[in-house]
């Protein structure tokens, strides 16, 4: 395997030290005197020993332990009682160490798709129900949706595909809100996509301050003007577009009453059937809320709207809407949280037990994760094959009792038992070969060679 994969794997071996991780369980509290359930332990179930059942019972935890390599005997109400507030705290730093020592790398495979960037972020949320003790913490939207509810904020690094940034917030945190901590990753050179969930003028203008670019739909309330004789003039959107949907059209434009960002304006024209079906959708939710919908909205769904300060030297129109669908990068990202690494699945109904199998999820999907970028590389440059993550995800599940094992084994075995798992996947979680290209084959075969370095060319308007 190439060197990335093998420092990853070092890094995990190293993670999963006894001395660090009890070092840790002290300084939290989570232990006090000797017991049988460690640190360690209690990480390794929570997190690996937890993966193979969705809702895993204390028992099967508990029985779990027992087959360990040096059996740990201890019933299911012993490890309850360790469910604490100080066991939170300690998966809680245990997640920030994750974080820390395996997302320092910057693995980059296939740099000729986005080599005119930095980095290319992709934010994102999903959220999930909690129980009702937890809605001290996490406040959920109430009323016919749950009492309480988690959200997780993603930034979803492509180039690398690891997480520049992760964060578990209240359900009720509006994207439009984070956006704010979103942008304070912006740096000269990067990109951010996103869905209209997280428009936010402010956040526009503080990206291209930072001569970063972003890519996302268009909000079709937002004032846009045009540049006419050296001035300023304020358009509407509707009488600008063509009368008939076309393929692509663009203008260079301005957005914001006070931001005045400047931005290429990009419709892409939709098929008739996908015109009606969002039409009739918009005039059932308005008949339901009271009011009609205006000819200028139903005339903007014939439309994808996308703005972006990507320069046309950089990426034309085309290329613009084919970028933007690699936004759902994020949604596959996604459902491998909650469909094999059971994020949205807790089996427990009190705070701190809840809590528990929470954060060791999310531990789960650190671990996981890290793994994901150096094995991506390593296919690539040895095979010039993409990696599937639902295959990498379910490929680690599918090992996840063995890797308990390995857990508490000498060092050398449990990194062993990793290049192992590594030579494996590399065999079997590549995408599969198909006449229909993905998303990042049509961008590959869009973009035009640059013989220069670029140079942000739109800024803001003075």
């Amino acid at each position: 395997m190439a060197e990335p994969w093998l420092g990853i794997v070092e890094k995990v071996t190293e993670f999963f030290a006894s001395a660090q991780i009890e070092a840790c369980a002290r300084r939290t509290g989570f232990v006090r005197r000797t017991s049988k359930i460690t640190g360690k332990v209690f990480l390794a179930l929570v997190t690996v020993g937890a993966w193979s059942t969705a809702k895993i019972s204390l028992v099967q935890l508990a029985a779990k332990g027992a087959q360990l390599p040096k059996p740990v005997d201890f019933s299911p109400e012993a490890l309850h009682q360790r469910m604490t507030r100080r066991a939170v705290a300690f998966l809680r730093e245990m997640l920030q160490r994750a974080f820390c020592q395996l997302y320092t790398a910057n693995t980059v495979c296939d740099t000729d798709l986005f080599a005119s960037f930095t980095a290319v972020h992709i934010a994102d949320s999903t959220g999930f129900a909690l129980p009702p003790a937890l809605r001290a913490l996490f406040p959920g939207s109430g009323g016919s949706a749950s009492r309480a509810g988690a959200k997780i904020q993603l930034v979803w690094e492509y180039l690398s595909h690891g997480f520049a940034h992760l964060a578990l917030v209240a359900g009720t945190m509006p994207d439009n809100k984070y956006i704010d901590t979103v942008v304070q990753l912006a740096q000269r050179g990067a990109l951010f996509l996103f869905d209209l969930g997280y428009f936010k003028l402010k956040a526009l203008a503080q990206i291209a301050e930072a001569e970063a670019y972003f890519l996302t739909r268009l909000n079709h309330q937002t004032m846009l003007f045009e540049a006419v004789a050296g001035r300023l003039r304020q358009i509407e959107i509707v009488r600008a577009l063509p009368p008939e949907p076309s393929p692509l059209w663009e203008k260079a434009v301005y957005v914001g009453a006070r931001e005045r960002v400047a931005v290429r304006l990009i419709a892409a024209g939709v098929p008739a059937a996908v015109v009606n079906e969002r039409r009739r959708k918009a005039r059932r939710a308005a008949r339901q809320q009271g009011y009609t919908p205006s000819h200028s909205h139903l005339s903007l769904l014939a439309w994808n709207l996308f703005i972006t300060n990507v320069p046309g030297t950089v990426w034309t129109a085309a290329s613009v809407c084919t970028a933007y669908s690699l936004r759902w990068q994020a949604e596959l990202v996604f459902k491998s949280w909650k469909s094999y690494l059971h994020l949205a699945t807790l089996p427990t109904r009190t705070q701190e037990p809840t809590l528990c199998y929470l954060y060791g999820r999310l531990l789960l999907i650190v671990l996981t994760y890290a793994l994901c970028p150096a094995l991506r590389s390593s296919v690539w440059l040895q095979q010039r094959r993409e990696l599937s993550l639902l295959k990498l995800v379910r490929h680690f599940q599918a090992v996840a009792d063995y890797w308990l094992q390995a857990l508490f084994r000498p060092a050398a075995a449990h990194y062993a038992f990793l290049l192992h798992v590594g030579l494996a996947a590399a065999r079997l979680v590549l995408k599969a070969s198909r006449h229909r290209r993905t998303s990042a084959q049509r961008l590959r075969e869009r973009i035009q060679p640059q013989n220069a370095s670029i140079e942000l060319t739109i800024k803001l308007a003075a």
